[in-house]
């Protein structure tokens, strides 16, 4: 190959490139399209600030009470939906500790409470009961509510999946709270 051959290859290259390169900048010359000031859709707990375009996020999501939801919960929408949370923690009396501890009878019991589980430093410094509104903060995004904890779950967001999950953790006890 002579370097004629070689120039005529370059050429090409650069030429492909700068047409590409030019036919872009025509294009958004001629089809300008300017950005709208407020979004169009809305994340629920981000706030953007207007003359930075910077994200930050509020402090606290209101969260709903989750006493009068339980009383429309279904046990068996709840057990569907712990599926997710079978991989790491057992439903069962007596069952063995997974990746998380069991949860048999874990409704108005002391947080870290099991002995036979190693729970990290933030989940017994917690010190609460996992009362019906505890678990609600809790589920939401376990590693925001409980700062440091082991638990690496997203949260449920809906608060009828909450609740459900909540109803069903309430049934697998020997005494179930009443669901009020």
């Amino acid at each position: 190959m002579d370097s004629f051959e070689f120039n005529k290859i370059a050429a090409a290259v650069l030429v492909t490139i700068l047409l590409v390169i030019g036919i872009k900048e025509v294009a958004h010359v001629i089809f300008h399209v300017e950005k709208p000031k407020q979004s169009a859709y809305k994340i629920e707990g981000v706030e953007t600030k207007a003359n930075t375009g910077s994200v930050t996020l509020k402090k606290e999501v209101q969260l709903s009470p989750i006493t009068p939801m339980l009383a429309s919960a279904s046990i068996d929408a709840g057990k569907n939906k712990f599926k997710k949370c079978a991989a790491c923690h057992s439903a069962v009396k007596g069952g063995p500790n997974k990746i998380g501890p069991a949860l048999w009878n874990i409704v108005n019991t002391r947080s870290a409470s099991q002995a036979d589980y190693k729970y990290s430093s933030a989940l017994k410094a917690h010190g609460k009961d996992w009362t019906f509104e505890e678990l609600n903060k809790f589920l939401i995004k376990p590693t925001k509510y409980i700062k440091g904890t082991k638990m690496a779950f997203a949260g449920l967001r809906k608060d009828s999946d909450r609740a459900n999950v909540i109803a069903y953790l309430n049934s697998i006890s020997d005494n179930p709270a009443p669901l009020k």
